[in-house]
């Protein structure tokens, strides 16, 4: 029926509006982050902050766009599922950006742990998140789950990658002068 909105995305709108507001207030949060990295004594340089700060403020924000895009009123799954896949689709492209950008700046040696949290599970939620968008229209209870996780998924990356950030600021600022010349590998895994 013409105007009225597809009723399985009806069902997700209480999910999709808390997970949505995380994702625009944990965004917020996250230039905060920026900003005590700004005035610490130790200075990062642009290319760690592509690496590692702009990440986590991409994966919020997708979040965001996730809520936004299914608390839409679609008349037909296959709108939202195109607009989702392009978001998929963008999200893996600025994951192999990151992953160049991770291996090109010199202020920080990611450990395993960076790897799998800044590159690895980013490009498995956008790697699921474009899945669920080809099957949405035509499976679309177990894609509309998948989306969920996916936009979960992105939401527990941000936090965890700003906890890092934070308490990797943190261990850096503690350090007596003496100490900043250790390679921050040498005091904590990002």
């Amino acid at each position: 029926m013409p105007g009225t909105p597809v009723p399985a995305l009806a069902e997700w709108e209480n999910f999709y509006v808390i997970v949505g507001s995380s994702g625009a207030a944990l965004t917020g949060l996250q230039f905060v982050v920026i900003a005590l990295v700004a005035e610490g004594r130790r200075r990062s340089s642009l290319h760690e902050i592509d690496a590692f700060g702009t990440p986590t403020i991409v994966h919020f924000c997708a979040t965001l766009l996730v809520s936004a895009i299914l608390s839409a009123p679609w008349q037909r799954l296959s709108s939202a599922a195109f607009t989702l896949g392009a978001l998929g689709v963008c999200g893996l492209v600025y994951g192999f950006i990151v992953i160049g950008r991770a291996r090109r700046q010199t202020g920080y040696k990611p450990v395993t742990e960076d790897w799998v949290w800044y590159t690895a599970l980013p490009i498995a939620a956008y790697s699921a998140l474009f899945a669920a968008s080809v099957a949405l229209p035509r499976h679309p209870a177990p894609a509309l789950f998948v989306v969920a996780a996916t936009a979960l998924l992105l939401l527990f990356i941000g936090i965890r990658n700003a906890w890092d950030t934070v308490t990797y600021i943190a261990i850096e600022g503690a350090q007596r002068p003496d100490d900043s010349k250790k390679s921050p590998s040498a005091t904590r895994s990002r």
